[in-house]
């Protein structure tokens, strides 16, 4: 190995990084100051004027960090445990076709994934489910790091598909390997903050009530790849607030807050090469 030639590699991406954490730190204090108008009774007082209940605040580790990670590439001696499957790969995607079906609706029409993933994708256990599709026969599930999902990343993200007789017929599957915390701790944004930066933009709507919470991360940089990294994706993440809303006439609305600089994030679900086609 190149030992010198691997740490002009990390020499430049970590340099990378902290330029792009100074640009942080300077939008972070822009947005604290913008939310010293709403102060934590201000922000309970707008809340209450407005309708918007909350109930029981969420417990949390007050301090998080930043996370690095690259997404791997399957190999063909990591897929040599699975069974029943022929796949390929593309790039960092894994595409897997079952020979036969597997049954996963039981008699009530409910869908369970569980056994299937430890039994048949590789880290199953890694990743938590995010929503199921029963009009286009789909599950999505994201990596998780420390039981934190990493939210709408494409490079972490598994799709289960199905038939109508409710067996899989396939899935694709994305997954960074190893998390690094590659700057120090900060106290993240209060939940009560995440909902007022929510407020204060015209976000929550009066009469709606917060139904879940929940602490992940979120894609906030993909560094400029080098040559020696061509066939590989990483990836800086943020912690991030998810927060669920249902509105008064019963529908329901997710939203998404930086945690650490409070700015409200709207994901554009990435469309994959199929979906283009």
């Amino acid at each position: 190995m190149d030992w010198n030639k691997t740490k002009t590699i990390f020499i430049i991406v970590f340099s990378i990084l902290n330029v792009f954490l100074y640009l942080l730190y300077v939008n972070r204090l822009t947005e604290a100051q913008n939310l010293q108008v709403l102060g934590k009774v201000t922000i309970e007082e707008s809340l209450r004027m407005e309708n918007i209940s909350y109930g029981e605040l969420p417990n949390y580790e007050k301090d998080s960090s930043y996370l690095f990670a690259e997404a791997v590439t399957f190999t063909d001696k990591e897929l040599e445990s699975l069974k029943n499957q022929t796949f390929s790969v593309e790039g960092t995607k894994l595409i897997s076709k079952m020979i036969d079906p597997v049954s996963v609706r039981n008699t009530k029409g409910d869908y369970n994934f569980t056994e299937f993933l430890s039994k048949n994708v590789l880290h199953g256990a890694e990743y938590t489910l995010w929503e199921i599709d029963k009009k286009h026969q789909q599950a999505l599930y994201f990596q998780k790091v420390d039981d934190h999902p990493i939210y709408f990343s494409q490079d972490a993200m598994l799709t289960i598909y199905w038939n109508s007789e409710g067996k899989v017929t396939g899935y694709e599957q994305h997954m960074f390997g190893d998390f690094n915390k590659f700057n120090r701790k900060k106290d993240l944004l209060p939940p009560l903050q995440a909902m007022g930066s929510l407020l204060s933009r015209g976000y929550l709507k009066a009469d709606s009530k917060v139904i879940e919470w929940k602490l992940g991360y979120s894609t906030l940089m993909k560094p400029t790849e080098t040559q020696e990294f061509t066939t590989t994706t990483k990836q800086v993440f943020a912690p991030t607030w998810f927060l669920h809303v249902k509105l008064k006439n019963g529908d329901t609305e997710d939203y998404f807050v930086n945690a650490d600089e409070g700015k409200v994030i709207e994901f554009q679900h990435e469309p994959s090469e199929d979906d283009q086609k």
